[in-house]
């Protein structure tokens, strides 16, 4: 079975800098055990996706409406975080994505039969991005791993699972 994990987001910015929230870091440690089983079997494609903002952030819908600088290319807080540095030689592709869902990441998905969503923020642009695959690909199997995900608030990550299991979306590891 053809599989891959998709990792949203997880930057410095959205885990320890000025997006960061208690959440993300508590989710940390179970991504990165949930990488290293991945690494070890070979089994599973890994994709990530940078949130990627110019310096005109401010000037655009999302900062007019989030006026937080935050995920600007190039900068420390657009990096994915250092727990995660050393999956990144291993995966099939790092996406920066300038909105809330990646139009690239229909195409790097459509071979596998099972896609896994982990990151941040759940409700935001993991469901975003989940979504978005189910619209592209209606028979695709998507799965989101709650205990890998982190939402702007527990309430927000609550909410949105329950929107992609209502889009028919397998949620695994909740709690």
């Amino acid at each position: 079975m053809a599989k891959a994990l998709i990792i949203i987001d997880m930057q410095n910015d959205f885990v320890h800098g000025v997006l960061g929230t208690d959440e993300a870091r508590a989710m940390l440690p179970r991504l990165v055990q949930k990488l290293e089983a991945i690494v070890e079997e070979g089994a599973v494609d890994l994709i990530f996706t940078q949130d990627t903002h110019a310096d005109n952030y401010l000037d655009t819908q999302e900062g007019r409406n989030l006026p937080v600088p935050h995920c600007i290319k190039k900068t420390d807080g657009w990096q994915i975080v250092p727990e995660l540095q050393k999956f990144i030689p291993r995966a099939k592709a790092v996406i920066e994505k300038k909105a809330f869902g990646s139009t690239r990441l229909p195409s790097l998905i459509k071979p596998y039969e099972v896609v896994e969503f982990a990151g941040v923020c759940t409700d935001i642009c993991v469901v975003s991005n989940a979504l978005l695959i189910k619209a592209f690909y209606p028979e695709q199997r998507v799965q989101i791993d709650a205990a890998c995900c982190a939402g702007s608030t527990p309430e927000a990550h609550q909410k949105a699972l329950g929107v992609m299991q209502n889009c028919q979306c397998k949620i695994i590891n909740a709690n």
